[in-house]
């Protein structure tokens, strides 16, 4: 165990905040289980919390091979991972399946071992990694708006495109975390006003086209605009049962919330064990819990920040921008959501929320950081014992020279005490000295 520890590279901070929200995750979500033990009449707790800390390990067995590899390598890999990204999700978008009570076909099921795999979330690292190649590839060139649509706009607009129709959250998330990538890396300002004028206008075109033609291709426009309607107006509809629960559990919760376990809310809300699993830690925990998650998810941002900071190249900053943000906004998202400041979403509450390829996407995110943070951690200490050489190679010149000055010294007394000794035997009154 000393031995693993000891091998783990990278950000200390980033290490310790993930290893932290990922302990807190287990409460909550072996209590909010029992919703789909009970209610929903599947599995039990104990294999629900056997099943997370599965999820758990697989992501941080992830967190450790990636960090292992040398960060300039995702540079290529995005480019052929994109590729294989679009081919499944056009497979997910004919052929997806719906997991958990969710009314979206977002997943994919692995043949032969049987595990379901959300394309979005991996489409979603690959597609940060690539929009950061470009921008480290053009940084130091002349970008024309002709180039840059068709080798960074147009695979990002086919991606979205690919994503929108079951999982709008997820794309408008993935689009406004490009543009914010593209600004740090110094994108032109009047080509990315004309790229986000484009994608809204497309937007609004693909909303018409699915309300003229419904049955034309599959597609939740319905549901967006009535949560949209609902959130704005305070319209009755599907949702409103799921936030007054979720308001309800945090109510309850006050300061120092019911305890561990003692949630009543977990066995009305559909998705307690993962979109709003916010308002359960709330319930229990009260405030103090709620604000101590928001503290860990505010603290890895900083650290975030930092190692941006400190990173040597623009791409390993683009990598922890575009990989770290989108981490920490969706974890706000997420409780937003369960306080009713923003609209229903799909969005689950990184580390936290209980859920396989969700966990493992993110985990592989926090790997590709960390890498950078390993690489940044091994020029400093190069650094530093290239320093240590260079003072030890100087105490050894210096040394020499001092040797070298008294050899000198020693010579000079040599030759003056040779001097007197002629000197002496030269005397003339030697020959009557002794008489």
């Amino acid at each position: 165990m000393k031995d693993l520890i000891n091998n783990l590279k990278g950000d200390k901070g980033i290490w310790s905040f993930v290893m932290l929200l990922a302990l807190i995750s287990f409460m909550p979500v072996f209590s909010a289980s029992t919703n789909l033990v009970y209610v929903i009449g599947k599995g039990s707790t104990i294999g629900y919390l056997v099943k997370h800390l599965v999820h758990i390990f697989i992501g941080f067995a992830l967190i450790y091979f990636v960090h292992k590899v040398p960060y300039h390598y995702y540079k290529g890999l995005s480019q052929i991972a994109m590729p294989i990204v679009g081919i499944l999700l056009i497979y997910t978008f004919m052929q997806g399946t719906v997991i958990d009570g969710a009314n979206a076909s977002r997943w994919i099921k692995v043949p032969f071992i049987g595990v379901t795999f959300q394309t979005s979330a991996l489409a979603f690292i690959v597609l940060m990694v690539y929009v950061a190649r470009y921008l480290a590839k053009v940084h130091d060139k002349e970008i024309s708006f002709k180039s840059s649509f068709f080798e960074l706009w147009l695979p990002v607009f086919i991606i979205l495109a690919l994503v929108l129709p079951a999982n709008f959250s997820t794309a408008a998330l993935m689009f406004s975390m490009v543009c914010m990538l593209v600004f740090v890396g110094r994108y032109p300002l009047k080509y990315l006003a004309a790229i986000v004028g484009m994608g809204i206008t497309m937007l609004t075109l693909f909303v018409l086209f699915a309300k003229a033609f419904p049955d034309a291709l599959p597609n939740r426009v319905d549901t967006w605009i009535s949560r949209i309607d609902r959130f704005i107006s305070d319209a009755p509809n599907e949702d409103d049962y799921q936030i007054e629960k979720a308001k309800i559990a945090i109510a309850s919760g006050q300061v120092y919330g019911l305890g561990p376990g003692k949630s009543v809310q977990k066995n009305f809300l559909p998705q307690s064990s993962s979109d709003f699993i916010f308002a359960i830690i709330v319930e229990e925990y009260g405030i103090v819990g709620g604000l101590a998650v928001l503290f860990l998810y505010l603290m890895l941002f900083f650290r975030f920040l930092v190692t941006a900071h400190k990173a040597q190249t623009l791409f390993g900053k683009l990598l922890i921008v575009g990989l770290g943000f989108p981490i920490i906004f969706q974890a706000l998202i997420n409780m937003g959501v369960a306080v009713e400041l923003l609209p229903v979403t799909g969005q689950t509450l990184p580390l936290i929320s209980s859920g396989g390829s969700s966990i493992w996407m993110i985990c592989i995110s926090i790997g590709i950081i960390i890498s950078v943070t390993r690489k940044e951690e091994e020029i400093a200490q190069e650094m530093a014992e290239k320093e240590e050489r260079e003072a030890a190679l100087q105490r050894m010149i210096d040394e020499h020279i001092i040797k070298e000055k008294q050899q000198e010294e020693a010579e000079a007394m040599g030759l003056a005490e040779t001097a007197y000794s002629v000197q002496d035997n030269t005397n003339p009154m030697r020959a009557v000295m002794g008489k």
